[in-house]
């Protein structure tokens, strides 16, 4: 069988399956979930940062799905694309990934036909030093038992935007519980990320969170997949728009036709509200569901 092993447990999150259970229970401790969530939740946006910047909203995410979905079988991930260069997005599409928790088995049938859409393809070596999915998959394992995953991922540039309708009437012909993923940070802002329109300190990063994050936000609620590609790649608003971008259009093709943002936060918030200390350097994280 074909596992996929972690590259960033004991880094990313915790390494042994004690530390791994322990900080998912502090994440998804730190927000309760609002009320008034849709009926049921077909995709959400996470960040990826390691979980002691990210990991809160990560695990509101899938807290409220847990909450309005009950059990999920497959989760579809479309994550960032930090080292693969290619332009389709590609699957990884057998075997199973190993987390702490143990392995979470590939759903082989559902990424086989993901793979088969145009501008798509099976590739499971692309995946081998990418973290923007493994690090959410430790949260499906421990709140959704038995679930499986479908990664995907998407780079910014190149893909094919008719992809998420395709991807959504696949799900429309399946019969079993499918929710989507993109991961996704927001602004990387200051000087260490080459980014600083707006100065440096503790207004720039302000701005970064108001104006530049809010953008990319907006565009991202109202399925704007295009925008917000576009806003993307102009701004610096996001890491992963090209997922972001799939997944809006997966959503849209699921009937929905806007999203509900549950958080929006930056790393120097955290390193302020944990540790009482500041930065120069910010990246933002949303939790977003739809």
């Amino acid at each position: 069988m074909n596992i996929r092993k972690p590259v960033v447990a004991g880094q990313f999150y915790g390494g042994s399956e004690k530390q791994c259970l322990g900080e998912i229970s502090d994440c998804i401790g730190a927000y309760d979930v609002p009320g008034g969530l849709p009926e049921r939740i077909v995709g959400g946006i996470v960040p990826h940062a390691g979980w002691l910047f990210s990991g809160d909203l990560a695990g509101l995410v899938f807290s409220a799905i847990k909450q309005a979905n009950g059990e999920v079988d497959t989760f579809i991930i479309f994550g960032a694309s930090h080292r693969y260069g290619g332009g389709e997005a590609v699957v990884y599409d057998k075997g199973g990934w190993a987390t702490p928790l143990g392995v979470v088995d590939i759903d082989e049938e559902l990424a086989c036909k993901v793979a088969s859409l145009n501008g798509a393809e099976a590739n499971c070596n692309a995946h081998a030093g990418e973290h923007s999915i493994e690090v959410q998959v430790p949260f499906i394992q421990h709140l959704f038992s038995g679930a499986k995953i479908v990664p995907v991922i998407v780079p910014s540039m190149g893909f094919d935007m008719l992809l998420g309708g395709q991807v959504a009437e696949v799900i429309k012909q399946s019969d079993k519980r499918i929710v989507c993923i993109a991961s996704s940070d927001l602004t990387h802002y200051g000087p260490r990320y080459g980014y600083c329109p707006q100065g440096i300190g503790a207004d720039a990063i302000q701005w970064s969170k108001d104006v530049n994050d809010a953008e990319f936000i907006n565009l991202a609620l109202g399925l704007e997949s295009e925008g917000l590609l576009r806003a993307a790649l102009e701004n610096s608003s996001a890491c992963g728009p090209g997922a972001v971008s799939v997944l809006t259009g997966v959503v849209k093709g699921l009937g929905k036709s806007k999203g509900v943002l549950l958080a929006h936060t930056n790393s120097s918030e955290v390193m302020q509200k944990k540790f009482g200390e500041s930065s120069e350097e910010s990246v933002g994280y949303a939790a977003i569901i739809y």
